[in-house]
């Protein structure tokens, strides 16, 4: 008999804290008519929402497509001087992954859960009489954005790129859009095609409906508005070989956005910044904070470099450094830092590369103005557009200090290298090497079992957790597994 839970929505009475789902027990939790029977209780549900995508985006989960793609390998244990994979990776590192004890469950569930909160507000968003109409407007902007956003996001994990069938025929994921009682409600997964359009009507709506006046305090950076959502959009199509609409979203936010691009100059300093995120920035998932206001965990902490004894986990690959040429900025990028480490139980001194791009206390950059151009300029290329694909693609190096391109015999790959180099630790790589139907190659530092995958292959993409398919009978398991 499968367990049945009931989805509530729970905040305390300290404003602005994190929601949840949990199981109702009587007389410790208040009902959802009374959290969200006036604008505080809203705005709280809101910015617990926040809150939850922070903490996932800033968690380990973000190393994945460039742990599994070959931009990222492992330090030493500063105790033993050993390089060993994390443990908390080793499975899926190894393309071993395990639907009883997955490596990343936690991801899975995260992301459903927050759809679920965000499904529980859009439903009662009509009751939401306290609002102004635009307040209304822009919560469900903001909400419709991050259900498309966290459905995206389970997508590029646990189904197959959207061009491994001619049709987008195979499975892609479940969409909810609706609150779900678990043990009563077993929804399957759709197509790989109807997972994406339900995806585009959610940002088609949003779009619609932004006021640009956002709901909950902050930096502008750090929420959904229609210059994210149309960044995201910009994306999501590339995924999907929408090439125009890859284009239009690009191409709008480039021109009307009223971001510009980290200039030559100050592209090293801006990265080396405490806290604050570059210019270029189009949306940060800030870093959990205390409710003293100190900052409780950053995406630095996998990355991070203060001393031989302290240092993170995770360090560019050999195969990552060596695509920089010489005369590249990004190539100071790196602190390059010699560490004791053992190998066939003699210790030495090796070199270490480990990124500036997350130090200190940084949040988790999603999307930057140069993922634009290098869209556009992706787009333009895949419509045959050879000259305005390469003028973009020439911004990037430019910019990087590295000669311009004038052959476009071979402009898609190098668009994918320009993508590898300039949005290398934002998560990317895996999900590149996918659409692009190239195969995974780690090579230098790579410690797996398994060093490389031959496109297509079922590895590409993680098991759905046994707690999903325990739960919900009608849910296939991903092939492979």
């Amino acid at each position: 008999m499968k367990k049945k839970i009931i989805y509530i929505l729970f905040i305390s009475t300290t404003l602005f804290t994190c929601s949840d789902f949990l199981d109702q027990v009587p007389g410790e939790q208040i009902s959802i008519k009374e959290q969200l029977s006036n604008k505080n209780g809203v705005l709280a549900a809101l910015n617990g929402i926040y809150k939850d995508i922070e903490d996932i985006m800033s968690s380990r989960h973000v190393i994945y497509a460039d742990v599994q793609g070959g931009n990222i390998t492992f330090t030493p244990s500063t105790v033993t001087n050993l390089v060993e994979i994390p443990s908390v990776i080793e499975n899926s590192y190894n393309f071993s992954d395990l639907e009883d004890e997955s490596n990343y469950s936690e991801y899975y569930a995260t992301f459903y859960d927050i759809i679920n909160q965000t499904n529980i507000l859009l439903f009662y968003l009509s009751d939401f009489t306290f609002l102004t109409n635009d307040e209304r407007h822009e919560l469900e902007a903001e909400l419709l954005t991050t259900r498309a956003f966290a459905h995206y996001q389970i997508c590029i994990h646990y189904a197959q790129n959207y061009n491994f069938t001619n049709d987008a025929s195979h499975l892609g994921i479940v969409y909810n859009t609706a609150p779900l009682t678990i043990g009563e409600d077993f929804p399957s997964r759709l197509t790989m095609s109807e997972t994406y359009n339900y995806i585009k009507s959610d940002l088609n709506e949003a779009l619609d409906l932004y006021t640009e006046n956002q709901s909950l305090t902050g930096p502008v950076y750090s929420y959904f508005n229609s210059n994210a959502t149309k960044a995201l959009y910009a994306r999501i199509a590339l995924q999907m070989n929408d090439w125009e609409t890859a284009f239009s979203m690009s191409d709008d936010v480039i021109k009307t956005s009223g971001i510009s691009l980290t200039s030559k100059e100050n592209y090293i300093k801006e990265w080396e910044a405490d806290e604050t995120p570059v210019n270029e920035v189009i949306l940060e998932f800030s870093a959990p904070r205390t409710t003293e206001g100190q900052v409780s965990s950053s995406i630095s902490a996998h990355f991070i470099y203060n001393s031989n004894t302290n240092y993170g986990r995770y360090v560019a690959s050999g195969d990552l450094v060596n695509l920089y040429d010489t005369q590249d900025i990004r190539k100071n990028m790196f602190l390059e830092v010699s560490l004791p480490t053992s190998v066939n139980n003699i210790t030495t001194d090796e070199s270490y590369y480990f990124t500036k791009k997350f130090q200190d206390n940084a949040g988790t950059t999603f999307i930057r103005l140069s993922e634009m151009y290098l869209i556009r300029a992706e787009a333009n290329a895949r419509q045959n557009l050879l000259d305005d694909a390469l003028t973009d693609l020439n911004i990037i190096r430019e910019r990087a200090n590295i000669p311009t391109l004038t052959d476009t015999t071979t402009l898609l790959d190098d668009i994918f290298t320009e993508r590898r180099k300039e949005l290398a630790f934002e998560g990317h790589l895996l999900f590149d090497l996918a659409r692009f139907k190239k195969d995974v190659n780690r090579n230098l530092g790579c410690i797996s079992t398994v060093c490389g995958l031959s496109y297509p292959s079922n590895k590409y993409i993680l098991p759905i957790p046994s707690s999903s398919t325990d739960l919900n009978e009608n849910i296939t398991q991903n092939e492979g597994y």
